[in-house]
Formats: C-alpha cells, sequence, structure tokens
C-alpha cells in the first residue's frame, strides 16, 4: 500500500504550496509539517512512504526531502514495533514537474533524450547513495524520458519502479502506447516495478492488463489521482471522490493485477485507511 498524495495532506495541514516548488518548497520553509504528512500516512496503513523530491533537482532539497521521509518513518518504527516496516521511495519526478507548466501530463517537452539523461543524472546518483529504499520515477509523460531513465537505472544500487502518466486506457500522455513504454524495462537489472500514477482512475483497469500482457512478469503498481481534473493555468482541481469510491476501485485493480496500490493527487490519509481496512 503506496501513500497518497503529499501535497494534499501539506495543503489539509495549512501549507500554502502555491509556488513552483510545490511540495519541495516546506523543505526549507517547513520541514516538520513534512515529518508529520509522511507520519499521518503510515498512521493510516501506508507500507511505503514517497518523498517531497518530486518537483526538485537542487542537490539541498532533495538531501532534505529523502531524510525527512526516513525520518518519518524511523520514528514510526520506534512507535510501532511489531507493525510492517514500511519502505521509503525517493521521488524522481518527471523533467516536466520542474518546468511546472503541466507538460508532465502532455510530454512536450523541449530536451531530447541527450538532454532528459542530463537532466535526471545527477539527481539519481544522489538519491541513489541517501539510503532510501525504493527509486520512484513517477509520472513519466514520455518515450524519450522513458529511455532516458532506463539508461541510467541501469548503473543504480536502490531498486527503482518507473510509473507513466497516461491520457487515456492505451497511451502514455505522449501518445506512445503504454505496451511499448512497459518494454523498454523488459528485462532490467534494476526496475522491480512497472505501473501507471496521476492519471484518471477509469482507465487503470484497462491500462493494468496491457501491462501485464506487455511484461507478463513483471509486478505492476498504480496510484491514479482521485478522478478530479488539474487545471494547470489556475492551479486548481475540480469534481469530487470518495474513500468509498477508492476502495471499490482498489479491489477492481487488484483483480486486475496489481500488486502495489495507493493514489497520488487529491487522495488523502482517509482513502489510504479505507482501502486497508477493506
Amino acid at each position: 500500500m503506496i501513500d497518497g498524495g503529499l501535497a494534499t495532506q501539506l495543503e489539509a495541514q495549512g501549507c500554502d504550496l502555491s509556488n513552483p516548488l510545490w511540495s519541495a518548497s516546506m523543505i526549507q520553509s517547513d520541514p516538520l509539517q513534512i515529518v508529520a504528512a509522511h507520519r499521518i500516512y503510515l498512521d493510516a496503513g501506508a507500507q511505503i512512504i514517497i518523498s517531497a523530491s518530486y518537483q526538485t533537482v537542487d542537490p539541498n532539497l532533495v538531501a532534505g526531502a529523502a531524510h525527512l521521509a526516513l525520518r518519518a518513518r524511523d520514528e514510526f518504527v520506534a512507535d510501532n514495533p511489531s507493525a510492517v516496516f514500511p519502505l521509503v521511495a525517493a521521488s524522481v519526478g518527471p523533467y516536466g514537474a520542474v518546468r511546472s507548466d503541466g507538460s508532465e501530463y502532455t510530454g512536450e517537452y523541449d530536451k531530447d533524450r541527450a538532454g532528459l539523461v542530463a537532466f535526471h543524472e545527477a539527481r539519481i546518483a544522489q538519491l541513489d547513495t541517501s539510503a532510501v529504499d525504493i527509486l520512484a520515477c513517477e509520472t513519466i509523460p514520455s518515450i524519450d524520458e522513458a529511455s532516458a531513465l532506463s539508461e541510467l537505472l541501469i548503473e543504480v544500487a536502490t531498486p527503482a519502479w518507473v510509473s507513466f502518466s497516461c491520457r487515456d486506457d492505451a497511451r502514455i500522455s505522449d501518445g506512445t502506447s503504454i505496451e511499448i513504454a512497459a518494454q523498454l524495462f523488459q528485462d532490467h537489472p534494476n526496475v522491480k516495478a512497472i505501473g501507471v500514477n496521476c492519471t484518471a482512475p477509469q482507465h487503470i483497469e484497462a491500462l493494468i492488463a496491457r501491462i501485464r500482457v506487455a511484461l507478463p512478469d513483471m509486478p505492476v503498481l498504480v496510484y491514479p489521482n482521485s478522478g478530479e481534473k488539474f487545471d494547470a493555468v489556475r492551479k486548481t482541481w475540480s469534481g469530487t471522490t470518495t474513500a468509498d469510491d477508492w476502495v471499490t476501485a482498489a479491489a477492481v485493480w487488484r483483480a486486475a493485477g496489481a500488486s502495489i496500490v495507493g493514489g497520488c493527487c487529491r487522495t488523502t490519509p482517509e482513502h489510504v485507511a479505507a482501502i486497508c481496512k477493506s
């Protein structure tokens, strides 16, 4: 069970994330808010928490994000010694996240594959030595970015997953079929799961089926958004969802073959707790 939306929980705690760094801004301004948000998800039942490094490649912020997630995990374990030992996944967000223009949902970039290798290289190398358990390469919208990550992840010591943002039930955000994108990681030595995140929930069941056909022996993970719609210009969300809806959907995703489930934007500790109790 992966956690839910970190920014969603930070905003619920009263944090102002209306800046290009988004959740990462709290690493400097109020780091204990991030620890608290991670801890709330762990207390709700999450077995994997994802760090606040999604929207930054600044070395100090990247290191801080990993440290805060590890701190929250250590505090939870100290208070709950008999609980399942949770894992810390370090977020490796897409190039589009740093641009802060919504292009992680389109894949319309101004860098070629070589530029994307250069963009990701230092952050992945830093997180690979940070004591996290997983490198979470997430919300990947383009085949060029996926290819760049496939190359860089060959050299890491930390297991990784790669999850794509998708435009519909068959294609990642740049229009490439999910099967072609997934097959970039066939027999990859360090990528241990492939999946989809920050994608509308109604597309997830079909995407799981397509990934399983493309890579029948690879675990599949899914952590879609709540189903609400994001306006990248106004930085606002519209629509609603409930924890009960999420429980029903998660059961469908597990039946379709997903072995790791969670939530992304606009999902909450209540969503996580409801799934864990179901």
